[in-house]
C-alpha cells in the first residue's frame, strides 16, 4: 500500500489524490516538473499538464537540450551501442562519470574484444579517454588524457585541430597524447566517440566534437554514441516528442503545445512566481526540486524514504525495480520492457497521476 503524507502527517491515498487534484485544479499555471518516470509515467504527466494548461519540464533538461541544440542546428553522426560493439576499432570516451550514467557501458561496448567487422582480422581496439574520473578507466587498456571538466572544450578543440592537420598552442604535456589520438582516429576503419552532456560539456563543445566526427567522415568512418542523462531522460524526451512534437520545457498555456527552453524551465517558473503549484516527479532516485522558493504548493511523487519535509507526498514505485516498465534502454538505443527486480505493491507514477486526473474530472474513486 502506498504511503501518503500532508506536511508530514499520514493521510489516505484517496485523500491524497483528492488534495492533489484540488491544489492543481485551483492553480492558474501549474508546472509538472522532475518527470523522472518511465514511458507510461511520462505520458500520463504530459497529458495532465495539457489538461491543466500548465507546463512540464524534466530535471535533466539542461543536459537533454545540450544534445538537442546541436542536433537541431548542426546535425549529428550517431549509432547504436551494438554497432559500436561489433565494428569499432577505435573508441574515444569523453568526460567523467560516463560509467555512472551507464553502469554497463564498458561491458556492453566490450573494449577488450576485437571488433568483428570493419577492421583487419585480429586487430585490437584502441581506446582513449579524455578526462575520466579517478580510477574510472582503471580496468580497461585505455590511454588516459587527464582533463578537468572545464578543460574538456580546450582538449576537444586541440583534438579537432590536430585531426585537421592544424597546429595548436595548447598544453605541451598533453599534446603528444592528443596527436596520437588524432592519428588513431584518422586511420581507424570505424571510430566511435562516446560522450554525455552530463559530463559537463556544453552545446558548443558537443558541436565541436560532432564537427570533428564530420571531418573524419570525409576520409574514413566515425560516429558517436551519446549517453543520455539521469532519471529516464532519453525515454521522457522521446515520449514528449511523439506526443507534442517537442522535448520537455513545453507549455500548454494557450491551449496547444509551445516549446521554449527559457519560458518553461521549472525552476525559473517557480522562483519567479509564474507557476503557482508544482507536481514534482522523481521515481528513480527521489531527487529533490532545484528551486529555492519554498512556499509554492508542492506535490511530490517519489520512492519510499524520499519523503520531503513539506507539502503533499505520495509514495510511488521505482520503474524496473518495484514494477515492470517500458523505458529507453541505453544498451540497445531503443525502448525495452524492464521486468521488476523487487516487485511490490507500490503504485507507479502513471497510476497515481491517472487517479489525480480522474479526480480533476470529477470522478469519485481513486
Amino acid at each position: 500500500m502506498s504511503k501518503a503524507t500532508l506536511d508530514g502527517k499520514p493521510i489516505t491515498l484517496e485523500d491524497a489524490c483528492r488534495e492533489a487534484a484540488r491544489i492543481l485544479g485551483d492553480a492558474t499555471f501549474p508546472v509538472v516538473a522532475g518527470l523522472g518516470a518511465d514511458a507510461a509515467g511520462a505520458r500520463s504527466a504530459i497529458l495532465l499538464a495539457e489538461q491543466l494548461r500548465g507546463a512540464y519540464d524534466h530535471l535533466a533538461s539542461k543536459e537533454i537540450l545540450a544534445d538537442l541544440d546541436v542536433l537541431r542546428s548542426f546535425s549529428m553522426f550517431t549509432t547504436t551501442p551494438n554497432e559500436a560493439r561489433v565494428r569499432a576499432d577505435a573508441l574515444l570516451f569523453v568526460g567523467p562519470g560516463l560509467s555512472q550514467l551507464w553502469p554497463a557501458m564498458l561491458e556492453r561496448l566490450a573494449p577488450g574484444q576485437p571488433p568483428r567487422h570493419g577492421a583487419q582480422a585480429g586487430q585490437q581496439r584502441r581506446i582513449f579517454w579524455i578526462g575520466p574520473e579517478a580510477n574510472e578507466a582503471a580496468n580497461i587498456p585505455a590511454t588516459i588524457i587527464p582533463a578537468a571538466r572545464d578543460e574538456l572544450p580546450e582538449m576537444l578543440a586541440m583534438l579537432r585541430a590536430r585531426v585537421g592537420g592544424r597546429p595548436v598552442a595548447g598544453d605541451a604535456a598533453r599534446q603528444p597524447a592528443i596527436d596520437e589520438l588524432a592519428g588513431v582516429l584518422k586511420n581507424a576503419h570505424f571510430g566511435v566517440v562516446v560522450w554525455s552532456a552530463s559530463s559537463g560539456i556544453d552545446p558548443l563543445a558537443i558541436e565541436m566534437l560532432q564537427a570533428m566526427v564530420a571531418d573524419l567522415n570525409v576520409t574514413t568512418r566515425c560516429t558517436g554514441v551519446p549517453i543520455g542523462a539521469r532519471s529516464g531522460a532519453a525515454g521522457v524526451t522521446q515520449t514528449s516528442g511523439w506526443m507534442t512534437g517537442f522535448p520537455p520545457r513545453t507549455g500548454f498555456g494557450r491551449g496547444y503545445p509551445e516549446h521554449d527552453p527559457w519560458r518553461f524551465e521549472a525552476k525559473r517558473l517557480v522562483d519567479s512566481g509564474e507557476a503557482d503549484a508544482a507536481l514534482w516527479i522523481s521515481a528513480y532516485s527521489g531527487e529533490a526540486p532545484p528551486w529555492s522558493k519554498g512556499d509554492v504548493p508542492l506535490i511530490t511523487l517519489a520512492p519510499a524514504g524520499k519523503e520531503p519535509g513539506r507539502g503533499l507526498y505520495i509514495e510511488v514505485g521505482q520503474p524496473g525495480v518495484t514494477h515492470d516498465c517500458v523505458e529507453f534502454a541505453q544498451e540497445i538505443g531503443s525502448f525495452a520492457l524492464r521486468k521488476a527486480t523487487t516487485p511490490s505493491s507500490a503504485p507507479s507514477v502513471a497510476q497515481i497521476i491517472d487517479a489525480i486526473a480522474t479526480k480533476l474530472q470529477g470522478e469519485v474513486s481513486c
